[in-house]
């Protein structure tokens, strides 16, 4: 017997709710990215790191953001705490991987292929790790094709926005790339969604595992408040607003001070000409 799915319980409020974290985790952990690319090397792992585990957050709560409208008319719906707990980390561990590979090694075509393939896949096994997590009286069963679109989409979503990011041209630039990874989260969901039926088992007991409310609400809390001191470290940087950096090299000349300042105000060399050089030549008097 196919349950009857329903994954819209609260209308638009979820996918809406949902899409604006994604963005937000996106948006955050994309402008890390950038600021990673104007710093020396001793500081990018730390804007790296702080990047990855702000996209992986994001990309996280919105993913359960959304569950919390997806019902099954038949059977309540529980999770299992370690399973829905894993699925955060293995977000922030594969998206931390592909951003490093973008971070040290540029925007150049193998790096980004690379580090977006890994972006995409693991927003996609984020996803599916979290729905295996769900405890219910029936089985889950996935279109395969279905699957293979979500995963497609995911990945070439998030190597666009990898992509945007390693640009390096200021503010709107990474609004637009966290709209993409936005897109590509909850594009990959809903189609990740559309692959599922639950083939229900003939039993009417609770299942194991935590309900929604009972879990996943207090599960959000902790990434919420780390988007929002993420948030507020991207903001007070001065550097993360322009997206370049706030002063130009400068080019060492031979002979030039190598700092900026006022005009040159050394004595040029006059070029000697030959009646210089014959007056320079000849011997007076007191020199003999």
């Amino acid at each position: 017997m196919q349950g009857t799915i329903d994954g819209f319980s609260y209308g638009l409020v979820t996918p809406v709710v949902a899409f604006l974290m994604a963005c937000l985790g996106g948006a955050l952990g994309l402008r890390c990215t950038t600021r990673s690319m104007l710093v020396t090397r001793s500081w990018r792992a730390g804007w790296l790191a702080l990047g990855s585990a702000a996209i992986g957050s994001g990309i996280w709560t919105m993913h359960f953001i959304a569950m919390m409208g997806f019902s099954v008319a038949e059977t309540p719906i529980h999770y299992d705490r370690p399973t829905t707990f894993a699925s955060l980390g293995v977000a922030i561990v594969m998206v931390g991987v592909g951003i490093f590979i973008v971070g040290y090694r540029g925007a150049t075509g193998t790096a980004l292929f690379t580090g977006g393939t890994l972006t995409g896949l693991g927003v996609a096994s984020m996803h599916y790790l979290g729905m295996a997590g769900m405890r219910l009286n029936g089985k889950l069963e996935y279109n395969t094709l279905t699957v293979a679109a979500s995963v497609v989409i995911a990945v070439v979503a998030a190597i666009t926005a990898l992509w945007a990011a390693g640009q390096v041209r200021g503010f709107l630039w990474s609004v637009g790339a966290s709209l993409v990874m936005g897109l590509a989260v909850s594009g990959m969901h809903y189609t990740g969604m559309a692959a599922l039926s639950v083939h229900l088992h003939h039993s009417s007991s609770t299942p194991a595992g935590d309900s929604a409310t009972t879990l996943l609400a207090p599960m959000m809390i902790g990434p919420l408040v780390f988007l929002c001191l993420a948030g507020a470290v991207v903001l007070f940087d001065p550097l993360m607003v322009m997206g370049k950096p706030d002063r130009t090299p400068v080019e060492r000349i031979p002979g030039i001070p190598a700092h900026p300042g006022g005009p040159y105000r050394g004595h040029r060399p006059q070029r000697r000409t030959g009646h210089d050089r014959a007056h320079r030549n000849v011997r007076t008097p007191q020199s003999r």
